[in-house]
């Protein structure tokens, strides 16, 4: 497989993945400021212009982090990395990956995203905290009790959160009442998988959160 990803941005949580599945793979750093790759035109990649985009072992390319993050997740179906199909803890899964998706990546990125209809200011940054923190707490909510998602050990859902967390201690935001989301990030930080992943991608020049 071969993954387009941009360092720190959303893409990171599929790169995660496919560290963590140990199944081969391949990495294509894509400059999201001028739409390029080391070959050329990444629009002709992926239309959407944006990050992470997966192209499978058969050539298909797949879009949408969550998509990518059950793609990675079935096809290395002895890892543990998504329950089994149908299952309560699927469905539970698939529920964590929506709301991440949906609830927080997009209400992270919404109102200081470049060309969009505000500057990046300490208002529109307030504006962006005011957004994610009672979604945080929903989660925060529900890592009273264990140290991941669902099932209780790691699984897709917990890589895409770890984007959302990382992006949160970027931004500078402070975790003051997060406390169990703070030690998630602590943790999942101690994985050897995803501490050889943010070696990989470095540290990025620019919020990414604010692109993807």
């Amino acid at each position: 497989m071969k993954l387009f990803y941009a360092a720190g941005a959303s893409s990171l949580a599929a790169h995660i993945l496919l560290e963590e599945s140990g199944l081969p793979y391949s990495l294509e750093k894509v400059n999201l400021d001028t739409k390029t790759w080391n070959h050329g035109d990444y629009v002709l990649i992926n239309a959407k212009s944006y990050v992470p985009a997966l192209q499978t072992e058969n050539g298909t390319l797949l879009t949408e982090c969550a998509v990518i993050l059950e793609y990675i997740a079935n096809t290395a179906n002895t890892q543990g990395l998504l329950a089994p199909y149908a299952s309560s803890a699927y469905w539970d899964q698939r529920m964590w990956l929506n709301y991440i998706a949906t609830e927080l990546h997009k209400n992270f990125i919404s109102p200081v995203r470049p060309g969009n209809w505000l500057p990046n200011t300490q208002a529109s940054q307030q504006l962006v905290y005011q957004r994610v923190l009672p979604r945080l707490k929903f989660v925060e909510h529900a890592l009273e009790q264990q140290n991941y998602l669902s099932n209780q050990h790691f699984t897709a859902p917990d890589a895409y959160l770890f984007v959302m967390t990382n992006w949160f201690k970027r931004l500078g935001y402070p975790f003051g009442e997060l406390k169990n989301l703070q030690a998630f990030d602590a943790h999942l930080r101690e994985r050897p998988a995803i501490q050889r992943v943010l070696k990989q991608e470095g540290r990025p020049h620019s919020l990414q959160a604010n692109k993807n």
